[in-house]
């Protein structure tokens, strides 16, 4: 078999791969894959990584790897799960409905920058279909990384799949949104994504107290 053979074969395989039409079984790449080699102690060169990563099939369908965005030396880390269709499609965060959403949070609540905050997701390149644990588990050591390096006080978890991905913790989510707790000895508050929020507004009066106490905990950490 040719490479050029080779390169049109895989690109169909690709291809189908995309439209959800399944040629073969799974591969669980697991992130024992990284897990044994040492990541980068620097946030730029982090990023090279993980935009020339390829271990699970979210690789082979995204249009951009999200990796984060904002300030680096941030006290607070906000987290979803994906990217969004818009933001994959941009390249950049808070594109889309949601991001806009989460951008007035953060800039008419919290009454600072989207660029002051920093922002990034479980995974890195969006899913064509739906995110399982196998896409999280193969982007965790980059996510744990990150938080090392940015080093917040105060992580936010947006949504219920981020909060129980991040802590392996399937509690109802409608328990624990907007209390405080603990990872590795960061404070974390979970409150609604704002995908969420724009399919339920009557959660926005919550999603706003919320809010509300991220600023007093934000104001007591400065």
């Amino acid at each position: 078999m040719t490479k050029i053979t080779q390169k049109k074969l895989l690109n169909h395989l690709n291809f189908l791969q995309c439209i959800v039409f399944s040629y073969h079984s799974n591969i669980e790449l697991s992130s024992n894959d990284i897990k044994n080699l040492k990541l980068p102690d620097e946030l730029a060169s982090l990023k090279s990584n993980v935009e020339h990563c390829h271990l699970c099939e979210l690789s082979k369908c995204r249009k951009n790897v999200l990796f984060g965005f904002g300030n680096e030396h941030s006290k607070i880390m906000f987290i979803n799960d994906e990217p969004s269709s818009a933001e994959d499609e941009l390249g950049f965060y808070y594109a889309g409905k949601s991001g806009e959403l989460l951008a007035k949070m953060i800039e008419n609540v919290l009454n600072i920058k989207k660029e002051d905050v920093y922002i990034t997701n479980l995974v890195k390149c969006k899913s064509s279909n739906t995110l399982n644990k196998s896409n999280v588990d193969s982007c965790n050591d980059y996510l744990l990384k990150q938080i090392e390096l940015v080093n917040p006080s105060l992580i936010i978890t947006l949504g219920e799949k981020t909060y129980s991905y991040l802590f392996d913790n399937n509690q109802n989510f409608s328990l624990i949104r907007g209390k405080e707790t603990l990872f590795n000895s960061i404070k974390v508050i979970p409150t609604f994504s704002p995908s969420f929020l724009l399919r339920n507004p009557s959660s926005k009066k919550d999603a706003y107290y919320d809010m509300l106490k991220i600023k007093n905990i934000l104001e007591s950490i400065n």
